[in-house]
């Protein structure tokens, strides 16, 4: 856009004619306030306690005399990419599960077939 305007000297309207953009899109200022001094002090409390996701931290902030609200912290939070750490799961053994025994030949059950050896040894 701008190099349509200034090397080309196009209007801004022809300039974005060509390109697909409205114009009110082009001369759009955002009015958002700056919140350096929030995002700052988020990274600070989430770098402190690394488990804390966005609801505590907006606690914390909030302690602090922040207001805000919640949307707005997620926001922020997502796009400073600040995540709550993942726990571990479940810890399994590894490498003890075998597979049963089968047996060879008549006699040769196997061990924790108890049931039928208890009902074999009434006959």
């Amino acid at each position: 856009m701008n190099w349509a305007i200034e090397q080309k000297s196009y209007s801004q309207r022809r300039a974005c004619a060509l390109t697909g953009i409205d114009p009110k899109v082009y001369r759009y200022r955002s009015k958002r306030p700056d919140d350096t001094a929030i995002r700052e002090r988020m990274r600070e409390l989430a770098k402190e306690r690394r488990r804390f996701g966005y609801r505590r931290l907006h606690v914390s902030l909030k302690r602090e005399g922040f207001e805000l609200n919640a949307k707005k912290l997620y926001r922020l939070y997502k796009e400073e990419r600040l995540t709550a750490r993942k726990r571990g799961g479940r810890k399994r053994a590894l490498g003890t599960h075998r597979s049963m025994m089968v047996s060879e030949g008549p006699g040769q059950g196997c061990p924790l077939d108890f049931v039928s050896v208890a009902l074999n040894s009434f006959r």
